[in-house]
């Protein structure tokens, strides 16, 4: 009998190699057969990954080094330059997204950014002053929801085409791309909650909260969504023991083989599991609608791991800010330290670092991870960006 189920298994093994590669095949030659998306506009909602300055319109702007490398100037991103949304824009042949409350030098012709640095999925219990944001999820998409209404009347009204120029029209909304960056500092919160709240439930909670937003804004016009999911919130240096984030005794099992601290990363990837899951729930009850899942977490992970392969330096290195001796401070600012005025500025070559200030990346590691994930490589469905409207490849 040992001879047969062993034949038997060769037999299986070699025709799921066949569908495997029939259904690959398959799925390339669709593909190669399938037009790119004809978008007229991205809207994005996010936190301060994609924020392009909407925090820096609303509260307190932000000052140089912030900027330096690409615009010169501060430009509300909270980077030495370009953001991961910067980029998916100028792949797919739109300017940089203007946030939505600037009002000094904006054009919406393309789409409009409601992001905002601090954002929550869930409502919050803190202001800014606390570290939040008003600008929760909820929130972005009644702006968007404004935002759509505000700019129908306008074109509706509008004599000159000149003055339409600045804003899409009615019919771009239904042909734009919605990109959704938003969870890390939901994490975060439950993070300093643990013990206080039951984990598994608290995610469970955001994800459904995830899930009324975008079914809100499909309900306002959304058919191709790009969802990404939470990065490796245990890989950022701030919340590595050596920058003084956990003030406790390493046990064995608490880092893993990068540096990164795991228990945040488990609770990331578990949102992360949880938010697949609603993706899929959302991709039946939504069914004229394209849903892709972007898997920025490995994405941002893999260039964490092999740092020095690809020419960054040990990514547990900050490129902007003090942090000697135990003394810290943030990119930017100046304090006094040992009685000498320090100013924390940035390092000489930010090219060469992962992050730039404890907790964002630099522009270098954001054009990494998103030439990594517009070609679809870290999708579900693994489709290019510039496919992803297509329902028939999901």
């Amino acid at each position: 009998m040992a001879p047969l189920r062993k034949f038997a298994a060769v037999v299986l093994l070699s025709w799921f190699v066949l569908s495997l590669s029939l259904f690959l095949s398959t799925r390339a030659e669709e593909l190669k057969s399938s037009k790119p998306c004809d978008f007229t506009a991205i809207f994005n909602f996010g936190d301060s990954y994609s924020d392009t300055g909407c925090m820096s319109s609303a509260f307190y702007p932000a000052v140089l080094p912030y900027g330096e490398t690409f615009f010169n100037d501060p430009a509300g991103r909270a980077s030495d330059g370009r953001l991961i949304i910067d980029f998916i824009a100028k792949h797919l042949g739109f300017p940089y997204l203007s946030a939505y409350i600037n009002s000094i030098g904006t054009s919406y012709r393309h789409g409009a950014n409601f992001a905002a640095g601090a954002s929550t999925i869930r409502r919050q219990n803190k202001t800014f002053f606390d570290g939040g944001s008003p600008f929760t999820l909820e929130i972005q998409i009644a702006q968007f929801n404004q935002f759509k209404a505000r700019t129908g009347k306008f074109f509706t009204q509008a004599k000159k085409n000149s003055y339409r120029k600045h804003f899409p029209g009615p019919e771009d909304f239904a042909k734009a791309i919605y990109t959704l960056d938003i969870g890390i500092n939901d994490i975060a919160d439950a993070l300093q909650n643990v013990g206080k709240e039951d984990s598994q439930a608290v995610i469970l909670d955001i994800v459904e909260y995830f899930s009324n937003q975008v079914q809100n804004l499909y309900g306002l016009g959304a058919r191709t969504i790009w969802i990404h999911n939470a990065g490796p919130i245990g890989c950022l240096p701030v919340s590595m023991p050596m920058h003084n984030a956990y003030n406790i005794t390493l046990v064995p099992g608490f880092l893993d083989q990068n540096g990164c601290v795991n228990y945040p990363n488990d609770m990331a990837k578990e949102f992360n599991k949880e938010l697949k899951k609603i993706v899929v729930k959302l991709r039946a009850t939504l069914p004229d609608a394209s849903l892709t899942y972007v898997d920025t977490f490995s994405a941002k992970y893999e260039l964490i791991s092999n740092a020095k392969k690809e020419g960054f330096v040990d990514p547990s290195k900050i490129c902007c800010g003090y942090h000697e001796n135990g003394n810290h401070v943030s990119c930017g600012n100046k304090a006094m330290i040992n009685g000498k005025e320090i100013f924390a500025g940035s390092c000489e070559d930010p090219s060469k670092y992962i992050f730039w200030d404890g907790v964002h990346y630099t522009e270098a590691a954001n054009r990494w991870i998103a030439n990594r994930i517009i070609n679809g490589s870290f999708s579900d469905p693994p489709v290019p960006i510039i496919h992803s409207c297509h329902k028939s490849l999901a």
